[in-house]
This record gives C-alpha cells, sequence and structure tokens, in this order.
C-alpha cells in the first residue's frame, strides 16, 4: 500500500479530487487496476479521465471506463503514434469511437516536437504529418461537440496557433509547462490548463508562475500516470493516488486551502468534461 500525507485526509471528506489525464490501459498497470483504484479511493481522487493514445488504445480504455464507476475515457491519436494512420478512414474510426458511451473527449491529441519522427522519415515530414492529424481530430471534435486535451510537447506556440484555427473547440493544454505568457495567450483564447507534477520539481518556476497567474476555474489538475510522478514520489512510477501532491502545490502556489483546490479543480473538470456523478 501506498503511503503518503494524503493519509491526513480521507475519501469521505466532502470534497475530492479529479485525475483529469491518467493513462489506464497502460502496460505498466497490468493486473493491478483493482488495487489502483482502490488507493486512488483512498487518497480521495474519485474520478478518473483514461486518456488514449491511438484507435487500439481507445478500445482498451472504453472497456475500463464501462466496467468502473466514476472512470470517463477520451478517444484519439497521440502525435506520437500518426504513423499508424496510414490512407484509410483513420479520422472516421476515431469518430465512431467517440459516439461510445463512457467517452468525454478527443485526445490525446496535438504536436509533439520533442520525439524523433515515429515513421523514422524526415523530421518536416513528420511534423507535417502531425499537424494533419491533429487539424481532423479538432474537426472530430467539433463535429461531436467534444472538448479536445491537447499535447503539446516543445509545441506550445505552434498548437496555439492550430487552435486558433477552430474557435468553437475548447481545449485543455494537458500537462501545461509553460511560462506565463503563453499560459496568457491560452487563456485568452478561452481554453484551459491542467497541471501535472511537474508543478513539484524544483526547477518548474515558470511553471509555477503560469500557476500562480490563471484563474482557478480554468486550472485542472492530473497526474498523467504512469508517468511524471510528483515529489516527494519522483522518479517512481506514477498513479492515480498521486495527484493530492500536485494539488497540495498548487494550493500553496494559489495561496488557498487544499480543501478549495481539490473542490474547484473537480468542478471545472466536471463542466469541461461533463462529467455524470458516478465515482470510484
Amino acid at each position: 500500500m501506498l503511503k503518503g500525507p494524503w493519509m491526513d485526509w480521507k475519501a469521505n471528506s466532502e470534497f475530492f479530487l479529479t485525475d483529469t489525464h491518467a493513462h489506464l490501459a497502460s502496460t505498466r498497470f497490468s493486473g493491478e487496476l483493482e488495487d489502483l483504484l482502490d488507493r486512488a479511493r483512498e487518497a480521495g481522487v474519485r474520478r478518473i479521465v483514461t486518456i488514449s493514445c491511438d484507435a487500439e488504445d481507445a478500445l482498451a480504455n472504453l472497456e475500463i471506463a464501462a466496467d468502473h464507476g466514476g472512470v470517463a475515457a477520451s478517444v484519439g491519436i497521440h502525435p506520437s503514434y500518426v504513423h499508424e494512420t496510414g490512407d484509410g478512414d483513420w479520422a472516421g474510426r476515431i469518430a465512431d469511437l467517440a459516439q461510445r458511451p463512457g467517452v468525454v473527449a478527443i485526445g490525446e491529441i496535438g504536436l509533439d516536437f520533442f520525439h524523433p519522427p515515429g515513421d523514422g522519415g524526415s523530421v518536416a515530414s513528420w511534423r507535417t504529418r502531425q499537424r494533419k492529424v491533429f487539424e481532423a481530430m479538432l474537426q472530430v471534435a467539433l463535429d461531436l461537440a467534444l472538448p479536445v486535451i491537447v499535447h503539446q510537447r516543445e509545441s506550445g506556440p505552434e498548437v496555439l496557433d492550430v487552435l486558433s484555427g477552430f474557435p468553437g473547440v475548447s481545449a485543455v493544454l494537458h500537462c501545461f509547462t509553460g511560462g506565463p505568457t503563453e499560459a496568457e495567450r491560452a487563456l485568452e483564447m478561452g481554453h484551459f490548463l491542467s497541471f501535472t507534477g511537474v508543478l513539484t520539481y524544483p526547477k518548474s518556476e515558470e511553471v509555477r508562475a503560469a500557476a500562480a497567474m490563471a484563474p482557478l476555474d480554468r486550472i485542472m489538475l492530473e497526474t498523467d500516470s504512469p508517468y511524471l510522478a510528483p515529489v516527494p514520489c519522483r522518479g517512481k512510477r506514477c498513479e492515480p493516488a498521486l495527484l493530492v501532491h500536485t494539488a497540495r502545490t498548487l494550493a500553496e502556489i494559489q495561496g488557498l486551502e487544499f480543501e478549495e483546490i481539490a473542490s474547484a479543480t473537480s468542478e471545472t473538470a466536471e463542466r469541461f468534461f461533463a462529467l455524470g456523478p458516478g465515482t470510484i
């Protein structure tokens, strides 16, 4: 059983946390899902959005959401997986999956300028393909009136440029790692910021500055499990129960009580994703 400073704040509180971005279908959680959800519940994390990276991943996440109250799913094509799209009707398949019960968003989608081309081709063609898929996924979101979860690794300005061409889309910038200037532009466009354990890292001053200036009703919290475990668990496998550490850091940054952060970020997530009343 995980131990941590959440043990003085039990899930029987009227407040609870919402993990808006976890990869519950990850093979790193194989055979542990029930225990993982038990730990999340004990930590006060009562809702989770489980995130897809491609169509196959979406099927696994839809099954998890169907079997567990309080868990919702997204469907989409991660920018590192765009080489899988080929020439078939990949957008149509994602659109079909997005209309299944339990789906609350298109994602994660976006641009990734950090990782090398997944198809072994040139960087230029790789980025062009990413943008094409990103734009197609945004159109699916518009057609289905769903919000989007946006991946923007070392591509923040370019992502906002693309989003500016889809003014009807409501987006959350997943794992926001930019500074106040980038945050301000995203907020002015009407989008949301989501913070991971990166917020707790000593060298993340710019990220904390962005979190300090952002209105509380435009902020969500996530773990990006199994990645980006927060301090004091950095370097270990992340899971939803660890969201409490990021929430405590956000409370310190905003000068608020932990319960206020839990309540406000969960209410924002509920509105953004149109989450139902169920909890894990």
